[in-house]
């Protein structure tokens, strides 16, 4: 994490599993692993969840890895399923290779393909979270988005929140260095805590302020997620003079059964 500047911090295997034990004790049947990147100690991570499984077979539990780590530890997914895992949230945040290259996200839009095709053949939900609004993103880039979650199936696998998520900038933020976001720069809002910026295509930011009305009043009325991702998508096109099409087929056959997800839609 930024906080830690780069270093590489553990909590010991025996503390992790005292405090499961505690939790058990008051009746958890999930846990969920706070790392923001579980697969950054390969060696903790997988003894870990070994030993939990074999004390709580049980117990389910959910983890954060980044998208380059699915991909470069694909061999230890199978063990994630077999020891009770059921969801894998990462940082997709974009599907444009320009967007994810200057958020220095470390992956492609080929390998979050890559590392959702991996999720899904050893039967692991992967819950891929977004910067939906930046100052890069066009409305095409946006519809773009919503094909693809559409057309890979990801439409229920994805809060609806996540798609009306808008670049934050708190003061100390690595990209306030980047010449690309200087232009669109505002100034610092002491009481929002963040740098504000403004889209060059005021399309995408009135888009902004409607995807996030669309997605609270839709959850306000407990619409599902299909409802409310198909009024984003009526709205992205309206918005870029595009008919509203049906929104694509999945190209993959749905998945029966409940989809896990997490209760904090936010968490990214």
């Amino acid at each position: 994490m930024p906080v830690y500047a780069g270093r590489f911090r553990i909590v010991q295997r025996d503390v992790v599993l005292e405090d499961i034990r505690q939790q058990v004790t008051a009746g958890a049947e999930h846990m969920t692993f706070g790392d923001p990147d579980f697969f950054n100690g390969i060696g903790h991570a997988i003894p870990l969840v070994q030993a939990l499984h074999a004390e709580f077979p049980h117990l389910t539990y959910d983890v954060t890895i980044k998208i380059e780590h699915l991909l470069r530890y694909a061999e230890h997914l199978p063990t994630l399923r077999e020891t009770g895992c059921v969801l894998i949230t990462s940082a997709v945040e974009a599907v444009q290779d320009h967007i994810l290259h200057l958020l220095d996200k470390g992956h492609t839009r080929q390998d979050f393909f890559d590392a959702l095709a991996l999720c899904q053949q050893v039967g692991l939900n992967l819950n891929p979270t977004f910067v939906a609004f930046t100052p890069w993103t066009t409305l095409d880039d946006y519809i773009e988005l919503l094909t693809v979650l559409a057309t890979q199936n990801l439409i229920a696998h994805v809060a609806p929140i996540q798609l009306a998520m808008r670049l934050l900038l708190p003061a100390g933020s690595t990209l306030l260095a980047l010449p690309d976001l200087r232009p669109y720069l505002q100034g610092f809002d002491a009481s929002a805590l963040t740098c504000r910026w403004v889209h060059p295509d005021p399309r995408v930011d009135q888009l902004c302020d409607e995807a996030l009305k669309l997605v609270q009043g839709g959850e306000a009325e407990t619409a599902s997620r299909y409802e409310i991702f198909a009024r984003l998508w009526a709205a992205a096109h309206k918005a870029a003079g595009l008919p509203a099409l049906v929104v694509p087929e999945p190209v993959v056959a749905p998945r029966r059964g409940p989809i896990p997800y997490l209760d904090e839609p936010w968490y990214c």
